[in-house]
């Protein structure tokens, strides 16, 4: 099989050709026909995390090569001989957050929190979805999208996933509450059509490029605001007439976190997603005086992932803006991802 894979942090990325795999016992061989590109990529490619200030997080549990990936739909080409349920020919979306089985969080249906992850191109000698072919260790992770197209259906895998956990953490909204979309690339798109789905109402959305903002009006957002201006964040206040009941912020920059903190009103919830880095500073006490409450998400679990799976084959999740492109284009696309140059998600085809 050939993979584009990362042989140096940083570095460009380089085709390579591996023996294909051999699915054995409850293994699953899927054929790679879509592979989406994710922030989260961009990262690994460069080594670290951004922790602001100067501070990075390496990724020193990575091996090189590694094969990047983990938004993925194909089609089965072999099975394990203890595969009972699936057939070669079939196509699925697969959904790559899994654990090692075994430990609390895997025990309570959360592998995707696992603290010794087998995540399909995340974790270390795990390749994932940037090859012509991937190897799934079970098929309880290979997911019915119906008739979705089937490049969406690989990003709803993270984009779609990560949006779904997060805005199930906002829980019930009354008649006057609302929520702001923090980032309008692929991921905030998702939070706006599952915004819209789990609460039955158009979001707010914040973002720094008028272009974004303008798509993520068209496919369903009530009003938006560029956080370059001033003052929108006071603006969103007045308009919500005392501000956000929750802000998602799928940006997780100190830029976007300081307009989620001046938007939310008092007793609201920030949730944080995104990985762009930075950190945050705030006076402790305010914390009980504000009554805030802010949560990080990861992506969702396997329940969540069948859940919105179900919300996708019943036709209530408007599609995002995708641009297909072949694989050899990966390293290109993790360059413009860096650079802010794509709107909705690129998705490539092995």
């Amino acid at each position: 099989m050939l993979s584009q894979a990362v042989v140096g942090f940083g570095a460009p990325l380089r085709e390579i050709e591996a023996p294909t795999p051999v699915p054995r016992g409850a293994e699953v061989l899927l054929k790679v026909l879509h592979a989406g590109v994710c922030h989260s990529d961009v990262h690994i490619h460069d080594g670290y995390f951004d922790l602001g200030h100067g501070n990075r997080l390496p990724l020193t549990n990575i091996s090189l090569p590694h094969t990047m990936g983990h938004e993925i739909e194909g089609e089965i080409c072999a099975i394990g001989a203890d595969v009972r349920d699936v057939r070669p020919g079939q196509r699925f979306s697969v959904f790559p957050w899994i654990g090692c089985g075994d430990c609390g969080a895997c025990l309570r249906g959360e592998e995707n929190l696992c603290a010794r992850p087998r995540q399909l191109g995340c974790s270390s000698g795990i390749a994932g979805g940037y090859s012509t072919h991937v190897l799934i260790p079970h098929p309880k992770y290979l997911l019915d999208y119906g008739s979705a197209p089937p490049a969406l259906a690989a990003a709803f895998m993270c984009s779609g996933l990560t949006a779904y956990g997060a805005v199930k953490k906002i829980g019930n909204l009354l008649a006057d509450d609302q929520i702001v979309v923090i980032g309008c690339g692929g991921v905030g798109l998702m939070g706006v059509q599952f915004a819209k789905a789990l609460t039955g109402k158009k979001p707010l959305v914040a973002d720094i490029d008028e272009s974004r903002l303008a798509t993520a009006q068209s496919v369903g957002a009530l009003a938006s605001y560029n956080t370059k201006d001033a003052g929108e964040a006071k603006k969103l206040v007045a308009d919500t007439r005392g501000g956000a009941y929750a802000a998602i912020d799928f940006v997780g920059s100190d830029a976007s976190f300081a307009f989620a903190n001046a938007s939310v009103r008092k007793g609201g919830t920030i949730v944080v997603v995104g990985l762009f880095g930075g950190s945050m500073s705030m006076p402790l006490p305010m914390f009980p005086l504000r009554a805030l409450r802010i949560v990080g998400s990861f992506v969702g679990s396997l329940a969540e992932a069948q859940e919105m799976m179900a919300l996708v084959r019943a036709g209530k999740i408007d599609p995002i803006p995708v641009k297909m492109r072949p694989l050899s284009d990966a390293g290109r696309t993790l360059d413009d991802l860096r650079q802010g140059l794509i709107t909705g998600r690129v998705v490539l085809t092995p």
